[in-house]
């Protein structure tokens, strides 16, 4: 596979170099080389060329110097790994650079064989992060425990686009939680703990996907799942009685004089939400995941449930009550709710 690199130096010299010493291998077309003399030519190549690999970057440059670059590289392309080419003398802008996240530096005057060496090194790097990503994208088990939407923006360009890829939706979330596992992790060894709420989790999520559900996330010993399309908040329903039977189903587990049986408390609310790119950007630890007061809503319904018990508001038991058989439970105070809130369980 040809490896794209991005030639950054207001040297012009240096063009006619890297042609000379690597003529070979840009005839074998084992490299390709884009040159820019600034880091603003750098930010205008790499978004006319997506697919550049690494960039080779001088520090002290014109309009904007290579640290600088730096700064703006996350953004403008996640996976693309820069490697800084400076004098000896300049050992703390290196040093900067590093921290910057800067994946190699080369002193000057350049020696070509380290230079190489330190290309394929780091084209070898920026491979294994994509193969890596590609891998993630053809899990099947992933596709089963994330949205579609996180899956399609795991390449760098992608996930750039993705940013701005925010949107109001209906949909129904769900929040289920296993009643009282607090308590036995008190009183077992974290092996132990983690294979039993690992056991719950995947009871619980597969009656999830068998809904067409999707596991939003994993929230301690609670998950939340998101229901979209035609019949959703039906969908959760369902999938919750199915889990509650499940749960109810589950072997009791012994640990010395401890016993412990499972039950869960589910709370589901249905409405409109923002679905996006939630979190960090800086950090590039970002959610695709749904926010609003229907979310929050939720949360605070399977808070007020019991064990056993699926609470919903008295606005989603009108849209379901001939379609399944509820109870009241009564006015309970939800938080950032100035008026109490009627509540209903769902039976059957």
């Amino acid at each position: 596979m040809m490896a794209k690199i991005l030639v950054v130096d207001d040297e012009t010299d240096l063009e006619l170099l890297i042609k000379q010493k690597f003529r070979r291998k840009i005839r074998e077309k084992v490299y390709d080389f884009v040159f820019a003399n600034n880091g603003v030519e750098a930010l205008s190549a790499l978004k006319e060329h997506p697919d550049i690999d690494i960039i080779l970057s001088d520090i002290n440059m014109p309009e904007m110097d290579g640290l600088t670059l730096l700064t703006k590289l996350p953004e403008a392309s996640p996976f693309t790994k820069a490697v800084m080419v400076s004098a000896y003398g300049d050992m703390e802008n290196i040093r900067t650079a590093m921290n910057r996240g800067a994946y190699d530096f080369i002193c000057k005057p350049v020696n070509f064989d380290d230079l190489e060496v330190t290309m394929e090194k780091t084209v070898q790097h920026v491979n294994q992060l994509r193969q890596t990503i590609e891998a993630i994208r053809e899990n099947n088990i992933l596709r089963m425990y994330v949205d579609e939407n996180v899956l399609s923006f795991m390449t760098h360009r992608e996930f750039e686009n993705s940013l701005l890829s925010n949107e109001s939706i209906e949909a129904s979330v769900m929040f289920v939680d296993i009643c009282g596992f607090t308590a036995i992790t008190e009183n077992v060894p974290a092996n132990t703990v983690v294979e039993l709420v690992n056991r719950y989790f995947d009871l619980i999520v597969k009656e999830i996907i068998a809904q067409s559900g999707q596991v939003d996330k994993f929230i301690g010993d609670a998950v939340m799942a998101i229901f979209r399309g035609e019949y959703h908040l039906d969908r959760a329903i369902e999938a919750a009685l199915s889990v509650r039977d499940q749960l109810k189903n589950a072997e009791e587990i012994s640990y010395g004089d401890k016993k412990f049986k499972a039950a869960v408390s589910i709370g589901i609310n249905s409405g409109e939400m923002i679905s996006g790119n939630i979190g960090s950007a800086s950090l590039k630890r970002l959610d695709y995941t749904v926010i609003g007061d229907a979310v929050n809503v939720a949360q605070r319904l399977q808070s007020a449930a019991r064990a056993g018990q699926i609470v919903i508001s008295e606005k989603v038991y009108r849209q379901v009550n001939e379609s399944f058989k509820c109870n009241e439970v009564g006015e309970v105070v939800l938080k950032n709710k100035s008026a109490p809130v009627m509540i209903y369980e769902v039976l059957e």
